[in-house]
């Protein structure tokens, strides 16, 4: 164990090129240890019942010091997880980290487990949002041709969402998070395997190399303890800021909120969906969005072309602009802009991964 420690994490071999943009790995790994803690602790005070988890979350909420603290840090441990995770993939997208296929592939699927998970979570405090993003979100599976149904029905465990569906919920977040577990470690053992790449983009990876202890070890440190500082002072300062209104109020299936929207995380996916109007064109659009996001392919670095830092800029002004189309009322020109939004992003990003190849 100590030769296998000693062999990943301290004299492994590592390009010298890398700049703090491949220490957003590591941040990663570090909220997630502190998400998996978190859980447990709530896991174990947390009960899945629709006339009791609602009462249940506002009782941790409130009855300690302790328990209000674990609570709030994995509600923001979730945000800060998928900042560091858009900028580690952002920077795999920008030098073209995606022609290492076997990282790309486990590290894409951790993406979509993720954020099945943070969605799955959103549900469990059974308020007025999480019930309503769970009905709304979970319709659109209905429009799936010809299994739409009887998947919709495996889903939720029945017509609608109900206790069932809860109970579900809760032990797919449990059991999901322990398979994130899994790929992140498979993301590990094939990144030391074929080596991380450069900023360079140099082919042979470790022509200029230094130990990982002290070189790396030292950054990703200062980079951790920086974001963990910054979690906790927004967690001591506006402990609300990433909640909605409607999550104090206990849901209720026959009292639609006036805005049904999901965490900030999905707002540009759930504005491509808003965008279409049939259900199946939305959730097309997004398979093709993801797509296209997914497939390796062959690219130079965007650091020897201008023009290709100039589609990569269009995409993320794109995402960060139906990011906030996502929580605006859907009608125009909210929706026309969507609209146009979704087609310039899918159109960029497939410029993005199809031209430029060697």
């Amino acid at each position: 164990m100590l030769k296998l420690f000693r062999s990943n994490l301290v004299d492994l071999p590592t390009n010298a090129s890398l700049n703090y943009y491949w220490c957003s790995g590591f941040m990663v790994s570090g909220f997630l240890a502190v998400q998996i803690v978190s859980g447990i602790i709530l896991s174990l005070l947390y009960v899945a019942d629709v006339n009791l988890s609602f009462p249940c979350v506002m009782e941790i909420t409130n009855d300690s010091m302790f328990s209000w603290v674990t609570r709030y840090v994995h509600i923001w441990g979730v945000s800060f997880i998928f900042i560091v995770f858009i900028a580690h993939m952002g920077r795999a997208l920008y030098y073209s980290s995606y022609t290492k296929v076997a990282v790309w592939n486990v590290g894409f699927v951790l993406y979509i487990m993720m954020m099945v998970e943070a969605f799955l979570g959103y549900i469990l405090p059974w308020h007025q949002m999480s019930y309503w993003a769970a009905t709304v979100l979970t319709s659109i599976v209905q429009s799936v041709p010809f299994i739409g149904m009887k998947l919709y029905e495996f889903i939720v465990g029945g017509f609608s969402v109900t206790n069932v569906t809860l109970v579900r919920v809760f032990a797919a977040h449990v059991v999901l998070a322990f398979v994130i577990i899994g790929l992140s470690l498979l993301h590990l053992f094939y990144l030391h395997k074929v080596g991380s790449n450069n900023s360079l983009f140099v082919s042979n990876g470790y022509s200029d190399a230094v130990h990982f202890h002290s070189y790396y070890t030292s950054k990703d440190a200062f980079c951790l303890l920086v974001l963990y500082t910054a979690c906790l002072g927004l967690i001591f300062s506006v402990p609300d800021l990433v909640l909605d209104v409607e999550s104090y109020l206990h849901a209720d299936p026959l009292v639609t909120p006036a805005s049904i929207k999901p965490e900030w995380y999905f707002l540009f996916y759930y504005a491509m969906l808003r965008s279409v109007s049939s259900k199946i064109g939305g959730l097309v659009l997004v398979i093709v969005f993801l797509f296209l996001l997914w497939v390796p392919t062959s690219n130079y670095s965007c650091c020897y072309f201008v023009s290709r830092q100039v589609i990569f800029w269009v995409i993320f002004s794109q995402l960060v602009l139906l990011s906030y189309l996502g929580a605006c009322a859907p009608e125009d020109p909210y929706v026309l802009v969507s609209q146009v939004s979704s087609f310039i992003s899918v159109f960029s990003l497939f410029l993005f991964k199809f031209c430029w190849s060697y």
